[in-house]
């Protein structure tokens, strides 16, 4: 919420009080930030967007990975080390 009211984006503010309103059961006042009246619905939109479509790196080589055969083998060479340590505690 705070970075929704810092970026000026109105819109995003009130969507997130929503869901502070709904997990927390309280009602979170939405009169006071300085973006109130102030139509950023088309910038909310876009930032939306293109969270929606944010493509990670990493998370294309897992998906790539997890589609082949050996997809054990291929994490291992994303992440060394990682799964050795994991490995020695099954051992245990």
């Amino acid at each position: 919420m705070v970075t929704a009211c810092n970026d000026g984006y109105a819109q995003g503010y009130v969507e997130c009080s929503q869901h502070v309103t709904s997990a927390l059961k309280v009602d979170w006042d939405t009169n006071r930030p300085a973006t109130r009246g102030v139509d950023t619905s088309a910038d909310h939109a876009a930032a939306k967007e293109e969270y929606n479509h944010l493509r990670l790196p990493v998370m294309v080589l897992v998906t790539t990975a997890l589609h082949s055969e050996n997809f054990v083998d291929q994490l291992k060479e994303i992440f060394p080390g990682e799964a050795d340590a994991s490995d020695e505690e099954d051992l245990d």
